[in-house]
């Protein structure tokens, strides 16, 4: 349950991951299967630098003995539970929410390729290359907090690793700007004809109101109509100095005005529709606990 352990062992399955990515399409079942292993190993690397007890079952006595350094006390260290890919991509999600693009909704794809192809043998070859890069996207922030040189770790597949993630930057961004196109001339279609007073009115009506029924929301400027509209996010408590309170950490945003609704993919390449935002909520409102008395306790990372 080392770091230094896990992050060795994400390396060796993410060359044989890259290897198997390049053999093409017969072996992309390899790719992706080895590609999840090598970003949860990755994810857990991270987690135990900062405690061992972060990546154990919680619900697992021995498990947590082991974490704790009360390993004596407990069943072999090869009965220890761990969690799994999605849940310790959760813990990071909640530890570095502003520095991991992709959200528990981007991530779906992969996990679901990695086990469909150990548990079914099952995986979608048209999806592959897609989900691969999943994977190379949530590794990079996390080697730059584990302080891991990349050049090291994507050995010789680092020009691999650079261009599929710029080809598919430069299709999420093409997929963007399509949806401003098709928002702006629906908006047109609507609000074209009418007289900028009346116009106005009936904008304030319709996005007065979030649209996005999800846990929270706040309003935003929309890039493609200039209306009201709504980003959906989920809420994270952070305590850096001087920055301290309830942020909402987004994942989609929808706009009344012109239709146009945007995933947390394409949130980066809206202008600042992926920044998060700072409520008025009471933190200890999330947190469920009451306010420390000394404010060194509440303190994040």
């Amino acid at each position: 349950m080392e770091s230094e352990q896990l992050r060795s062992s994400s390396q060796r399955w993410m060359s044989a991951a890259l290897a198997a990515f390049a053999e093409g399409p017969e072996s992309y079942d390899f790719a992706v299967h080895h590609a999840g292993v090598a970003a949860e190993h990755l994810l857990k690397a991270y987690l135990a630098g900062i405690h061992p007890a972060l990546i154990v079952d919680g619900r697992h006595f021995d498990s947590l003995l082991h974490a704790t350094g009360l390993g004596s006390h407990a069943a072999p260290l090869t009965k220890v539970k761990t969690i799994g890919l999605a849940e310790a991509h959760e813990r990071v999600l909640k530890l570095l929410p502003r520095k991991i693009s992709i959200d528990k909704k981007a991530l779906e794809p992969l996990a679901d390729a990695r086990n469909g192809v150990a548990h079914s043998a099952i995986h979608d070859a048209t999806q592959a290359e897609s989900v691969f890069t999943i994977c190379l996207r949530l590794a990079d922030p996390i080697l730059n907090e584990l302080k891991v040189d990349p050049v090291s770790y994507w050995g010789p597949y680092q020009v691999l690793h650079d261009k599929l993630v710029d080809e598919q930057v430069r299709q999420e961004r093409v997929a963007a700007e399509a949806l401003l196109v098709k928002a702006r001339s629906l908006f047109e279609q609507r609000f074209g004809h009418m007289p900028p007073r009346e116009r106005d009115v009936v904008l304030a009506t319709i996005t007065s109101k979030p649209m996005i029924m999800m846990s929270r929301e706040a309003p935003k400027r929309c890039p493609a109509c200039g209306a009201q509209g709504w980003v959906a996010g989920e809420v994270n408590v952070q305590g850096i100095p001087g920055h301290e309170g309830a942020y909402l950490i987004p994942y989609g945003f929808h706009c009344a005005a012109c239709d146009l609704e945007v995933d947390s993919k394409l949130l980066p390449h809206l202008g600042d529709l992926d920044e998060d935002i700072l409520l008025s909520d009471d933190p200890y409102d999330y947190l469920g606990d009451e306010p420390p008395v000394d404010e060194d306790i509440y303190r994040g990372r």
